[in-house]
Order: structure tokens, then sequence, then C-alpha cells
């Protein structure tokens, strides 16, 4: 199984951009049953829920690192653990827990990659900022080619389904 999941605070302008990255794959596109495409919100540790048994995990998030917003980043396998440790991400305890505790469980997910921007405003809101929202086609084409990567193959939507 493989498992896409937006993480982050839709109350919280750019933090909402991992939710909204997943809305518009499940808005544009067909998945196999193979994936699950889900919107993780702030669910925290209820994520262990929605992800167990799943091999790979893609998940699309705010990260806070510093640099000028809009930065894209990637983060693989390995250092995925370092980054939820930095707390660079809005949540990385739920995440940090889950993936603990599916070692635990001896179910851990083979492989993880962390897709993201830098934020440019937390501000209550439930709108992206035009800096972050015109970056998130960048995100869903980089969700797009990581599960191309996997060996996924996606469909489009026709307009009529959009």
């Amino acid at each position: 199984m493989i498992t896409v999941l937006g993480i982050g605070n839709i109350l919280l302008s750019d933090e909402g951009l991992g939710v909204r990255t997943v809305e518009e794959l499940q808005r544009r596109y067909e998945f196999p049953e193979n994936v699950k495409v889900l919107d993780g919100g702030t669910l925290g540790i209820d994520l262990l829920y929605h992800i167990e048994g799943t091999e790979k995990l893609l998940i699309i998030d705010a990260v806070l690192g510093g640099k000028k917003p809009g930065t894209f980043y990637k983060i693989k396998n390995e250092n995925v653990k370092k980054y939820f440790k930095s707390k660079v991400s809005m949540h990385e305890l739920g995440i940090q827990e889950v993936l603990a505790l599916l070692e635990v469980l001896e179910k851990p997910i083979k492989e993880i990659v962390v897709l993201g921007l830098e934020p440019k405003s937390l501000e209550v809101s439930t709108e992206l900022t035009p800096e972050i929202q015109e970056k998130i086609p960048l995100l869903v084409e980089e969700a797009l080619s990581q599960l191309k990567e996997w060996g996924v193959e996606v469909k489009e939507k026709s307009h009529e389904q959009c």
C-alpha cells in the first residue's frame, strides 16, 4: 500500500498547504486501488489507524526550514527522522510518534518522502498566500513524479469529473 498524506491546519493560512495539495490531487486525478490519498489535517497520533499497513508514505506539509517563503523541500527516508526530530514541521510530534509506534509494532514504513514548502504566513486565514498558492502545481507535479518513481500509474480525470 502507498499512502499520500496531506497534513496541516487549513485555518492557519499556508500551514494548510499539504491538505490543499491533496485536495487538488483528489480533484484532478484517479489513483489505483493500492494508493490512498488522505487529508490528514491535524490528526496527529490518530494517523496510526490510517497509515498502518502502508509500505511507502508520501507526506505533503508546510516545512519551517528558515528559508525564503515558497522554497521547495524534498526529504527522504533516514533524513525524515532527523526532519521530525528537529521539529521543522508543525505536526512533528504526531507523525514522529506514529512512525515510532509502527516500528514498535514491527510494521515500519519501508520508504518515506516528505514534500513541502516554506510557508509565508501562519496567520488565521482559510486562504493560502498568493506566493504559496502559485506553488501548489509544483507540489502536485512533485507528488506525481514520486508516485511514478514508485511505479504508480495515475490517470487524469476528464474535465466533466473535475
